[in-house]
């Protein structure tokens, strides 16, 4: 685990969470879908774009960035160019009220 990684995991960590990393590939993307928990998303290394179709709104996040998105939040993706690894955690329903992003170094 570099430094980075680290950083973001015990950042999250430190606020009571239990991350997960995961990566994907240039260009990669994932269809809309929604969950039924709240998901918290900072990205380590790399872009993501996530779509919100209900909204036809597009959320870029780059490296330090964070996303917050509530239960039921219909979403999708697509990874930049280089890549991007993200660490990842989920709360219950209801914790997250709304979309909110959080770029790096406010967060």
């Amino acid at each position: 685990m570099t430094r980075e990684m680290a950083d973001v995991s015990a950042r999250l960590r430190a606020e009571g969470l239990d991350p997960s990393s995961w990566s994907n590939g240039p260009g990669d993307r994932y269809g809309a879908h929604e969950h039924g928990y709240d998901k918290v998303i900072a990205v380590e290394a790399g872009s993501i774009a996530f779509g919100l179709p209900a909204t036809a709104e597009t959320i870029p996040l780059e490296t330090g960035d964070r996303l917050e998105l509530p239960a039921g939040t219909e979403h999708d993706a697509r990874v930049g160019p280089h890549g991007v690894t993200c660490w990842e955690a989920h709360l219950p329903r209801g914790a997250i009220v709304s979309v909110a992003r959080h770029p790096a170094g406010e967060w």
